[in-house]
Formats: structure tokens, sequence, C-alpha cells
């Protein structure tokens, strides 16, 4: 690797929605939540409800699908005031292991991009979620080779990144974080003296938005993931 002061060495990379598609299974799976409850409340009525369990559930039970579920059925449960049957239980449940099940769909140009780049860098996969499922994505994936290591965090906060990167790397001010996440991937990397780059995908979990911190020297934006080798280029410089 060659040296310089502008030199990245390590590029931290989000999983869900940045490498795979993620949060267009969760809403298909809330459409059918709003089906099955249709009865007791309209769908806007039953998402606002469903993000506030989930907003209050997050220090219970962390990210990802398992913890979907369990705020779908206790939303359930509150809509219907303890009247909710067995069977729409047993079908949210149902619809959790489909979504554990369904196989990983990449998205366009990243196994390209990171090939392409786990030979000048170091790959560090920056993930939150459940670690059985993050862990089977990532095998499904075919990535798992490029990655010089994988963190499975249950937030990602600026000590985070400060820590990861001074692990895996050396130290933030040399690295780069790409993710989908404002909130997640991009401004406590900023925080923490790494580049951030967002990629938006286009579906973004409400409790991940945040206001772009535009003009910032360390924000960057692509609206994909294939650019981001002459991205780095263009920092190095």
């Amino acid at each position: 690797m060659a040296s310089g002061s502008s030199r990245i060495t390590t590029i931290g990379l989000d999983a869900d929605d940045t490498l795979w598609h993620n949060e267009r299974f969760f809403r298909l799976t809330q459409e059918r939540f709003a089906d099955l409850l249709a009865d007791h409340a309209d769908p806007d009525h039953l998402s606002e409800r469903l993000l506030e369990a989930e907003r209050r559930n997050l220090g219970h039970y962390g990210f990802g699908i398992k913890a979907f579920v369990l705020s779908m059925i206790e939303t359930a449960i509150e809509i219907t005031e303890g009247k909710v049957s067995g069977r729409v239980i047993a079908e949210l449940i149902n619809a959790g292991k489909e979504m554990l099940a369904h196989p990983i769909e990449l998205l366009p140009g990243v196994a390209a991009t990171l090939e392409a780049l786990a030979s000048s860098y170091r790959l560090v996969l920056i993930t939150k979620g459940d670690l059985l499922d993050q862990e089977r994505k990532l095998a499904q994936s075919g990535l798992g080779d490029l990655f010089s290591a994988v963190e499975i965090v249950s937030e990602k906060t600026t000590w985070c990144y400060q820590s990861i990167f001074a692990q895996h790397g050396d130290g933030a001010e040399k690295a780069i974080m790409v993710g989908n996440s404002l909130r997640s991937d991009v401004l406590p990397a900023i925080e923490a003296g790494a580049h951030g780059v967002h990629v938006p995908h286009g579906i973004t979990w409400a409790l991940e938005e945040a206001e772009p911190p535009h003009g910032h020297p360390r924000f960057h934006e692509l609206a994909g993931i294939s650019p981001l080798p002459d991205l780095i280029r263009r920092i190095e410089e």
C-alpha cells in the first residue's frame, strides 16, 4: 500500500441495503401485517403504531427480523386489545421465518466493485442486526472472502467506528465508511474522523433517516456503489 497523509487504507461497508436488498422484504411483510389486521386498523395507523413499538423495543430486542416480528406481535396485541387470534400470531411468526430464509440478492455492481477494491484496501463489514441472520446472509452472498474482518454490532456509534478502524485499520482518519443509512453509517463515522459515503437505497427505514451534512469535507454521496473506486482516488489526490 502506498503511503501518504490522504491515503485511505480501510473501507468499512454496511451490509443490508448497501450490499444486498433487505428493507423491501420488511415492507412486503408489513403489507401482509396490515392485511391481517385490516378489520382493526387502517394501514397508516397500524404503520405508526408498529414504528412506535419498534422504537421503544430497540433497547430490548435490537435490530433485525426477530425484533421486527416481536414488535408486530406486540402491536397486534395492542391494536386488538388482546383479542388477536392465534392464527394471526402464527402467520406473523411464519412471515418472519420466510424472511429469514429468503435468498440474498446483491445490489448492482457490488461484487465487481468489492473485488476491485479488495486487492488494495482492507475491507471491513460493519453491520447491525441478528448475529445468526447476518452470518447467514454473508455466507450466501459469496462476498465473505473479500473482507479482512466482519463486525456485527448492536449499534453504530462514533466510539464503535473509532474502535473498529483502530483494530482493523490505521485509525478512522485513514478509513472510509460506506452505507445507505445517514444515521448509522455516515454521521457517526464522520464524527469518528472517517470519510462517510452515503449510497441511498430508495427504501429507508424511518428510524434510520437523518439530515445529510451537506458541505462537510468528509461527506460524500453516490448514486450506487460502482463509482466508489473513483471517489476514493479523488479523496487520495
